[in-house]
């Protein structure tokens, strides 16, 4: 107990002397109508009157860039003038299309999917099946009769084939041409069950897996997960809606349990035969980042061990499926994440890029196919975001990065050879950007904390030119004072950056209550500069109600670097929750902060620290209010889980420590925990353990269900979920 004490007054001493370091603040504009939830909050029946305006559906097709106006598709080139773009209607399309798959309505222009943007190759979706077009010469090349299974629908590059999951087994389809039948589609696996699943995501999306087929270059073959989990247990899920509620299972591998097996089969589209790479054992290991040859004769797969500290990339020989080589490891003492498979160079089938943390910051590397690293491409105390192509010749490539500053992302280009990167961005904010297929021009979405958005185009070398200034859609409403700056972490000696929006009318001469909102978590990153530098519209809302709400980015968050990242190993929740009080610290040195009335909100992660914090910190915060909190990471999944933690027989110290139900009789505050029902990701238990903890512990937190709704809740209920949030915290703090 004095070692707890004392171990609490020396982060406080290190927080205290940390000077906190104001930055930019936006002036408010306090005349004006109130918002309401309905305007603030995504899913409000008024939200997109007051977002930012977009061009819809903006992107690269062929050396045009293409974007709705109205019920209008426009085409038009950089330099162009405005009257020399050509137009698609929705009528248009539709007098292209045969009989059979007329759309519904062509009142709105149908959605479709971008299969190769550099040869205007596109899907729509219809009724009468899928659809696939040439966007430039404006004819219907392909239809498909996938029996209405889209959610799945992978095509080919050439857009002669579509593989898609049905009952949980791969079926892939050959394009039909217009006016003659449709091939029936080929069963690729017959076997498929809840516990064996083809064709789809495996090791619960971690690894930067979104999918689970893969099509070679030019589509002779696809490679596709096969997922045993029949050794995992299954974790019941709750479907009440009928009149007799059904249990679904979700085959969902918890920490130092048994997880599932994976293995990869490649279909050969020409013969229908498939085989399976021999990737041996352990058959509990992670593989990812799938990565096709130029010539289709190689796949290369990054393969994680599972204590995740080990990434092995490695070939496989496509026509028998045997293991050819390891082309390198990558080690750590902590742990590796490989999230992007290899891109190949134009022009050169034995070099690829690879993006790595190896030396602690995510760089581009330069590798030849026998494994030999070439050179490191970039190189700083910074990270590449995105990774974003080369130019036809293959000399020079693209990127997103922090190079600027944590807060910003700007579009870089460098040279292969090596060399400095220039910014072709330089504007200081977060710019989203698309390159040209030709690497001739770039697509660029900027916004800063005073610019709502602003969407331009230009050939590289040249001025870019604006094709929309969004208007401030703010105009007419009061708006509080947003203030960034930095304050020292718990360390002494790291910047952490927050925003601290300020109560409407602010006036220092009064008291005023502070809410953290908080994530504090790996993968992401709450504190940038774009419009209104990143503040929600629930921070907005409870400024008018005369809140102050804060959000420090505390180590343990995304895009600061490996060791800004992996400090919380084996230790989850501990640094993060001192760089919070770090945040309470710089509160309470302002004049104008109630220290009395302090409150904490977070979801998932920061569901996790929310409850952490009233726990732990009682004495500080009065209210919080934990959304989807994961409360005994014994009983959260394990790829996510043991990255951070190892195996519960490894570190069970660390699990002890942040297992929350263990401490429940510390509650003192008001705690409300909100939970959806149908939660895969962190599953209705753990509230529920937490609930039950303290019942035998005669403590009394507050409790809300959202009975339909899985991790978040989004749509319109969103509305509902904030709503009962804010009347938590104004009857309470």
């Amino acid at each position: 107990m004095m070692m707890k004490k004392t171990l609490k007054l020396l982060l406080l001493a290190a927080c205290a002397a940390s000077a906190p370091m104001s930055g930019n603040a936006q002036s408010p504009a306090v005349d004006g109508k109130e918002f309401t939830l309905e305007q603030l909050m995504p899913g409000g029946r008024e939200f997109y009157r007051f977002y930012p305006e977009t061009m819809r559906g903006l992107q690269w097709m062929g050396q045009d860039y293409i974007y709705f106006e109205g019920n209008t598709l426009v085409f038009n080139r950089p330099g162009a003038k405005p009257t020399e773009a050509k137009k698609l209607t929705a009528a248009d399309l539709d007098a292209l299309i045969p009989e059979g798959c007329k759309f519904q309505s062509i009142d709105v222009f149908p959605a479709f999917k971008t299969l190769d943007a550099a040869k205007g190759q596109v899907v729509f979706f219809t009724q009468g099946g899928v659809i696939g077009f040439d966007m430039l010469r404006k004819e219907v090349t392909a239809i498909f009769d996938t029996a209405g299974e889209t959610a799945t629908a992978d095509f080919s590059p050439a857009g002669d084939y579509v593989a898609y999951v049905k009952d949980h087994n791969l079926y892939v389809a050959r394009a039909g041409r217009p006016n003659e039948g449709m091939p029936r589609a080929k069963a690729v696996t017959t076997d498929g069950t809840e516990t064996l699943v083809y064709g789809e995501a495996v090791h619960q999306r971690e690894f930067g897996i979104e999918k689970g087929t893969f099509w070679s270059p030019r589509g002779s073959y696809l490679a596709f997960y096969r997922m045993d989990q029949s050794m995992v247990t299954p974790t019941p899920i709750l479907d009440f809606q009928p009149h007799q509620a059904v249990a679904k299972p979700v085959y969902y591998p918890m920490a130092g349990t048994p997880s599932h097996h994976v293995t990869v089969g490649i279909y050969h589209a020409a013969t229908g035969r498939t085989i399976y790479l021999q990737t041996g054992e352990p058959q509990e290991k992670y593989l990812t980042n799938l990565s096709w040859s130029p010539d289709e004769k190689t796949l290369y797969i990054a393969e994680v061990n599972r204590a995740q500290n080990e990434c092995q990339v490695k070939a496989y020989d496509v026509a028998t499926g045997r293991y050819l080589r390891t082309l390198f490891t990558e080690k750590h003492e902590r742990y590796v994440e490989p999230q992007h498979p290899l891109v190949f160079l134009p022009r050169n089938d034995d070099q690829f890029v690879w993006l790595s943390r190896r030396d602690g910051w995510n760089h581009l590397y330069l590798y030849d196919t026998s494994g030999r690293l070439i050179r490191q491409l970039t190189k700083g105390e910074w990270e590449v975001t995105n990774f974003a192509g080369f130019n036809p010749k293959g000399t020079e490539l693209f990127f997103e990065s922090t190079e600027a500053s944590p807060l910003e992302r700007h579009f870089y280009r460098i040279s292969i050879k090596g060399g400095k990167t220039t910014d072709l961005t330089p504007e200081s904010g977060m710019h989203r950007t698309m390159l040209s297929p030709d690497a001739s021009s770039i697509l660029d979405i900027f916004q800063s904390p005073t610019v709502p958005r602003r969407t331009t185009v230009a050939q590289i070398g040249r001025k870019p030119e604006v094709l929309l200034e969004a208007k401030n859609p703010d105009v007419g409403y009061a708006m509080p004072e947003i203030r960034v700056g930095t304050i020292t972490a718990a360390d002494g000696k790291t910047p952490l950056y927050y925003k601290l929006t300020m109560p409407l009318h602010f006036d220092p001469a009064k008291k005023y209550p502070v809410i953290i909102y908080v994530y504090g978590g790996p993968h992401a990153q709450l504190v940038t500069k774009t419009w209104h530098s990143s503040v929600g519209g629930w921070d907005i809302y409870m400024a008018q109600k005369g809140y102050a709400v804060l959000t420090v980015d505390s180590r343990g968050s995304a895009n600061r670097g490996a060791a800004f990242e992996d400090v919380i190993h084996r230790q989850v929740g501990k640094v993060e929750m001192a760089d919070q009080m770090c945040g309470v610290d710089f509160l309470k040195s302002q004049s104008w902060v109630d220290a009395d009335r302090i409150g904490v909100h977070g979801w998932s992660y920061g569901g996790f620290l929310t409850t952490n914090l009233m726990l732990t910190h009682n004495d500080v915060f009065k209210v919080g209010v934990a959304g989807g909190p994961v409360i005994d990471w014994n009983r959260y999944e394990i790829m996510y889980g043991e990255r951070y933690f190892d195996t519960p027989e490894e570190n069970p110290d660390g699990y002890d420590a942040a297992n929350l139900s263990k401490r429940a009789g510390d509650l003192k505050g008001r705690l409300m925990l909100i939970h959806g029902a149908v939660d895969p990701v962190v599953v209705w238990q753990h509230s529920l353990i937490f609930l039950e903890a303290c019942v035998k512990a005669r403590t009394y937190p507050d409790y809300y269900v959202y009975p339909s709704h899985e991790h978040n809740v989004i749509g319109p209920d969103r509305v509902h979920l904030y709503e009962t949030i804010t009347r938590y915290f104004t009857d309470h703090l």
